[in-house]
């Protein structure tokens, strides 16, 4: 499953052939097949295992920061460092494995689209811990969007410390003070 998974976070889901995850895998197509079905629902499996693998359900390390501001550079940093790290792949498999598809992948599309906003939504379950559920959803939407973009510049070569000069521009927007409510 880990190697389909990098597959498939290098190349997103159409750039990835069946034939080529059969070869890569060590598999005939028939065992492939009876395994997974299709290669959806291997590419389903995958972002299971990648939500697993990168944490993307947890995010109670934003509870020892001291600030709002404090909690959000927790999380952009990790993603900025994330988006790079040498045990992975370049980029998020979540951001940038389908940002547009052929039409006949538009269920799986959907499937993602639907993957990210759980993700906005823990995280603005998270601010609520901070600010006001209207803040809260103001600022998930923000932060979702600066992730988003790290991940593609990420993918388009940017180093960490461009990446970190972006986090660094994002958190000006944040409020530098006390917000627990």
């Amino acid at each position: 499953m880990d190697t389909a998974m990098r597959l498939f976070w290098r190349y997103g889901y159409e750039g990835v052939s069946f034939q080529q995850l059969t070869a890569t895998l060590g598999v005939a197509a028939p065992s492939l097949y009876a395994a997974f079905g299709n290669k959806a629902a291997l590419y389903r499996e995958a972002l299971d295992r990648y939500e697993e693998l990168r944490g993307t359900t947890d995010l109670s390390f934003m509870d020892k920061a001291v600030s709002l501001r404090d909690a959000i550079y927790l999380l952009l940093d990790g993603t900025a460092r994330g988006l790079l790290d040498p045990e992975g792949e370049i980029g998020c498999m979540l951001n940038t494995g389908m940002i547009s598809s052929h039409p006949d992948n538009t269920d799986l599309a959907k499937e993602l689209v639907q993957r990210r906003y759980e993700f906005r939504c823990l995280l603005r379950d998270k601010l609520l811990n901070r600010v006001s559920r209207q803040e809260a959803e103001r600022l998930s939407i923000f932060i979702t969007v600066v992730m988003q973009g790290l991940a593609i510049q990420a993918h388009d070569g940017y180093t960490l410390t461009e990446l970190q000069e972006a986090v660094g521009v994002a958190l000006e927007a944040i409020p530098a003070g006390p917000t627990i409510i």
